[in-house]
Parts: structure tokens; sequence; C-alpha cells
């Protein structure tokens, strides 16, 4: 397998897990992923957020762990990359304002690149306006902006993940499995005993 460079973009309150857990599988297996933020270097932290399901109407946050950032935002040069990564939680809120974030996401959008985002970042998705008539799944919350961007909103389980072309996405951190696989199939990359 050729190890794939992928960009995972995240920032201060991304899910703690949204994060992680794509980050260390995605070296596991061998793939090289530089882990950026807005306005932050290689070595700088991000503090992430902790969201779980309580049986509240809806999720509850609680601070997570810090994270040390890899790679400096200001030296990214999407060319370079083979991939994107979108982490939920709380920065796709502030991260989809960002216009150099926006034209990112669009680069790899209009170059067909593989395209993965978990949760809330599909407001990123939506803030780059590249999801018209893509099916999209995010956290239920952020159906009604990918409807209005012109996505079709994939209303499926917390625990599946929805493919359309080059774009992966899941509803939240317990679709894990099936969105790192999904994402993995997207990517080329064969595991094997």
């Amino acid at each position: 397998m050729a190890a794939k460079r992928i960009l995972m973009l995240v920032g201060d309150f991304a899910e703690d897990y949204e994060v992680m857990v794509p980050f260390q599988a995605l070296l596991m297996v061998g793939h090289r992923v530089d882990a950026v933020c807005p306005g932050k270097e290689a070595g700088d932290k991000i503090k992430t957020a902790i969201h779980d399901f309580e049986g509240d109407q809806t999720y509850t946050e609680k601070r997570g762990h810090d994270f040390i950032l890899n790679a400096t935002f200001k030296d990214v040069e999407v060319t370079n990359y083979d991939a994107l990564v979108i982490a939920g939680g709380r920065a796709p809120e502030y991260l989809r304002l960002d216009p150099e974030v926006l034209a990112m996401v669009r680069h790899f959008a209009e170059e067909n690149k593989p395209l993965a985002a978990v949760c809330h970042g599909a407001q990123v998705l939506a803030g780059a306006e590249v999801i018209e008539g893509r099916r999209v799944s995010a956290y239920p919350a952020c159906a009604p902006e990918v409807r209005l961007a012109g996505g079709i909103y994939a209303d499926i389980a917390i625990d599946a993940a929805e493919t359309d072309g080059n774009l992966v996405t899941a509803p939240a951190w317990p679709a894990h499995p099936a969105w790192l696989a999904a994402f993995l199939e997207v990517l080329g990359t064969r595991i094997s005993p």
C-alpha cells in the first residue's frame, strides 16, 4: 500500500474522540497525517471536548485532552495532500468562518480527492459550499445546514457511515469503525492479516 498524505482540520474544542481516534488510526495503518488549526503552529495545543450521549435531549460536553498539532496551518500547501479529514465538535462552528479553511476544503472537493467529515464537520462542508446534491451524514442538529447548502441529509444510525463518491461522512464518534473503514476504502488502503 502506498502511504497517503492526509490533512486533518481541527480546532479548539473539537470533539476529543473525533480528533484522537482518526489521527491515531490513520497513522497506525501507515498514512501520514498532518493535523492543523488556523492561527496555530506545529507543537501548539488545541483543547478538545468530550461529547457523550447520556439520555438528554442533546449530548453533554466535558473538557477533553490537549492535542498537540504536528503541522503549521500557514505552511499547508493543499496540492501536497491526498485527502482531507474534518473533525467534529465545536471547532467547525468557527472553522467554517475562515476563508483559508473554506478554500482548502474546496480544493479537495474540486480535485475529487478523498474527503471525510464526522459529526459537526458537515458545517465546514456546508460553509465551503461543496455538498450540493451530495448525500451527507452529520450530527442531526446539522441537518438543516446540510439541506440549506443543497445537500441531501443522510439520516442514518449513529454508528453508521455514508459514502457518496469521494465523500465519507458520519453522525458522530460511535460511527468510527464504519466511518474509518469507509474512508480507508475510498483512500484505497488495503489491510491484510
